[in-house]
């Protein structure tokens, strides 16, 4: 076989069932990890979806507060001003600088200032005190305007620059401004005033740039009045510069709680809180990307706990199609090493399952059986093929026998008793050789000697009418062979080949070894026979042939050779009319021996000769 076909044989070999076993369970427990994998991580995703939205929502909900209690204590620090400062004191008799300079002092961390003003916008008082700015109108101011618009109401500012007085310093503050609508008194008459707290900005940008600063994932938080003014951004000086853009223009529609939107062609969650007292809106943006960074973490966790799942089903597999298919294959490799007649040992499946003990033991009493069989089977073809060769020796022409006896009672008669005893001494030889002592294998060199005393005897019969020669190498006298297979050629070539020739007959017997193969030629230069007579005389039905046999025949010592050695022994005839006839006949060269005779007799003799 070449190497190709060795390699596509190779490639064709069925798999092991522990390969099948490992294959099929590691697959069936991968899809299934795999799939159990993949819900688990859509059910974490959501997860972490809404945890990060919640968490996201209650933090906006912690700083709306914080925010309120900022905006809260304002409040708080204008009612503590207007009730227990201003609203019990009559002007014309003093000021409230000095209680003014108390709140201030007691709240400076996150006021700029306290001011008071007349309905004309003319100061009373002020903490610190300050000297407004005399090109200034404060009536103009926004947060004054409101206040005297909506009296009932506190009005907060927008985050603006604080530019109502004269500072020495040049200093400027942003701020977020607290105004209202106060009652003065003088000399006992009520007069309407403004009320303005000035609280740090920066008290809420720091607020938010610590919240801010602590979402590493992409998300932030901004402030907005009620109408979408951005009154605090983390990147509020690039939207300025418009470096960047917000949404917040959007935001007066949406209601307190999760929304999602689409802002420049990214989804994002938007969370909104409406800060108390003020109409604004607290917003936290979660842009997809936040959500994106943490399920890339969260999928590399989940990758790496299948990966290790997978790797220890592999080995458990591993162990388990081990354990299922070592009794299975030892009961294999059992079969395969039990010999031709052998049964398998108990040892190959005593350690195994119910099943493998099962088929072993099944196993065992089928090759007992079937050795047993077989054994009867051998000895029944070898009973059969006996009787064949007995069939077949029996077969042999009576008539040379009479002939033969014949011929000796004449030459007694005619007083040639030499020849006489000559001939019955051949004859002697003749049966000697095929008796053999019972044995049907027997040296080349006797079966050339009873093929030689049969033609002396038929030339003696047939008054030398032709010749008969025999160049043999005696080098090959010790080879094997079938008894009485020379014979019954050489009496077919007599009888229809040399026998009535007008000329000169010759048969010549030669023998030759060629690549293990012994050859034995008989020829004549008789009539020969046609083509189609030659193709039937070995066939089992020979209606084509003449009806005349010559004995044994050709066909019988053909049949004699492969009931022995194998259809790949026997005849082969070559034969032309007016030409000759060739008759080869082909053995195994074995060399003879009594230990290769029994051999060869005995059943099992045929598959040593092959």
């Amino acid at each position: 076989m070449s190497r190709t076909g060795s390699e596509k044989t190779r490639q064709r070999m069925p798999l092991s069932i522990n390969m099948i076993i490992l294959s099929s369970f590691t697959a069936i427990t991968a899809a299934a990890i795999l799939l159990i994998g993949m819900t688990l991580y859509r059910q974490f995703a959501d997860r972490a979806r809404r945890m990060m939205m919640e968490s996201t929502e209650q933090l906006t909900e912690r700083a709306s507060v914080t925010l309120e209690d900022k905006l809260f204590s304002m409040r708080k620090l204008s009612d503590a001003m207007y009730y227990s400062v201003i609203k019990d004191q009559d002007f014309a008799d003093g000021n409230v600088d000095e209680a003014m300079n108390l709140f201030y002092e007691a709240n400076k961390d996150t006021l700029i200032s306290f001011a008071l003003f007349t309905p004309g916008g003319n100061l009373v008082s002020a903490a610190p005190s300050a000297i407004v700015k005399p090109d200034l109108d404060v009536t103009r101011e926004t947060w004054f305007v409101n206040a005297q618009n909506q009296v009932e109401n506190l009005h907060f500012s927008l985050p603006h620059v604080q530019n109502l007085f004269d500072d020495p310093n040049y200093r400027y503050y942003w701020v977020i401004s607290l105004s209202r609508v106060t009652e003065l008194t003088f000399n006992g008459v009520p007069r309407s005033g403004v009320l303005l707290v000035d609280m740090k900005y920066s008290t809420i940008t720091q607020m938010l740039d610590e919240i801010n600063a602590t979402n590493s994932t992409g998300q932030y938080m901004y402030l907005t009045d009620s109408d979408g003014t951005i009154i605090y951004h983390p990147k509020q000086m690039q939207i300025s510069s418009g470096l960047t853009q917000e949404n917040n223009l959007a935001v007066p529609d949406y209601e307190d709680g999760i929304t999602e939107e689409t802002f420049n062609g990214e989804s994002r969650v938007v969370i909104t809180d409406t800060i108390a007292y003020t109409g604004w809106r607290l917003i936290s943006v979660i842009p997809a990307s936040s959500f994106s960074l943490t399920l890339s973490q969260m999928r590399y966790f989940v990758f790496f706990v299948i990966t290790i799942m997978v790797l220890a089903v592999i080995l458990i597999n591993r162990l388990v199609a081990e354990r299922i298919s070592r009794p299975v294959t030892s009961l294999d490799e059992a079969i395969r090493e039990t010999g031709e007649h052998e049964a398998i040992s108990d040892e190959a499946f005593r350690n195994g399952s119910l099943e493998v003990t099962h088929l072993g033991q099944t196993l065992q009493e089928y090759q007992i059986r079937n050795n047993q069989l077989m054994n009867d089977v051998v000895r029944e073809q070898e009973e059969k093929r006996r009787s064949e060769l007995d069939a077949l020796q029996s077969q042999i022409n009576p008539h040379f026998l009479y002939n033969t006896l014949d011929s000796i009672v004449w030459m007694i008669e005619s007083g040639n008793s030499k020849e006489a005893i000559q001939m019955i001494t051949q004859l002697a030889n003749i049966f000697r050789i095929s008796l053999s002592k019972g044995h049907t294998i027997i040296p080349l060199e006797d079966e050339l000697r009873h093929a030689e005393n049969y033609m002396r005897i038929q030339n003696v019969r047939f008054k030398n009418a032709f010749t008969a020669r025999f160049d043999t190498d005696p080098a090959l006298n010790r080879y094997s062979t079938v008894k009485l297979i020379i014979q019954p050629i050489l009496e077919n070539a007599i009888y229809y080949g040399v026998k009535n020739m007008d000329e000169d007959g010759m048969i010549i017997v030669r023998d030759w070894v060629d690549e293990g193969v012994l050859y034995i030629s008989v020829e004549d230069n008789g009539f020969g026979m046609p083509k189609e007579v030659v193709d039937h005389l070995l066939d089992e039905d020979r209606s084509h042939v003449r009806s005349k046999g010559s004995g044994v025949g050709l066909y019988n010592v053909h049949q004699r050779i492969r009931l022995r050695y194998g259809p790949q022994y026997g005849l082969t005839i070559e034969s032309e009319p007016d030409t000759g006839t060739v008759v080869i006949i082909k053995l195994p060269a074995i060399p003879y021996s009594e230990e290769m005779r029994e051999v060869l007799e005995r059943p099992e003799g045929r598959g040593s000769a092959e």
